[in-house]
């Protein structure tokens, strides 16, 4: 029986989201194609009908991943501004549910060690993500601030936030992992400088 285009996108937007969470949730090397075609609800055998590898697949979650914090960035942004919206967004990325619930989190804390170990393909994914993290706080510095120290503060301020919740999910729950978040905190509210 043929499959419709449209059926077969959806499909196609089933696995990616299934798998985009999984990566999150248990990594790369843990997470099967089988794992991720059950929780999408598809039989393994049609996995190759959408992507011609694992790491096909994986780039495309990464992407699914990425997109999904742009988005809410950027209605955040369109609601607040920027700066309001990337002090916001460093609020949550350092929240005790960011580091409980790495399947819905940011992809660079749950896979960025993976991913540099990974394909040409995966880690290709992974960095145009990071670019584009990059970009939307380079983009909310304030006016005038010159692009290098833009760019430099905004690298800094995502390895900051990334290492807090890196290392509040190694600590596990607790006063620790607590006190790692709140004193990374205040990469929110410091503005870019040289």
């Amino acid at each position: 029986m043929r499959v419709s285009k449209e059926a077969a996108a959806a499909s196609r937007a089933r696995i990616v989201a299934a798998a985009s969470r999984l990566l999150r949730e248990r990594g790369i090397e843990a997470t099967s194609i089988a794992d991720v075609m059950a929780a999408a609800g598809l039989t393994h055998g049609g996995f190759y009908r959408h992507f011609g590898s694992k790491d096909d697949l994986v780039a495309a979650a990464l992407g699914a991943a990425f997109a999904g914090h742009a988005e809410r960035f950027a209605e955040r942004r369109a609601a607040q501004g920027a700066q309001d919206a990337l002090r916001a967004y460093v609020e949550e990325y350092l929240s005790p549910e960011h580091v409980a619930r790495p399947d819905r989190g940011c992809p660079v804390a749950a896979l960025g060690a993976e991913a540099g170990r990974g394909s040409a393909e995966v880690c290709a994914a992974f960095a145009r993500g990071v670019e584009e993290t990059i970009a939307r706080f380079v983009s909310a510095a304030p006016p005038g601030t010159d692009a290098a120290a833009a760019r430099a503060a905004a690298i800094r301020r995502l390895a900051t936030v990334v290492g807090a919740v890196i290392v509040a999910r190694g600590v596990g729950p607790g006063a620790l992992g607590e006190e790692v978040l709140a004193a990374c905190a205040e990469t929110r509210d410091r503005a870019p400088t040289p």
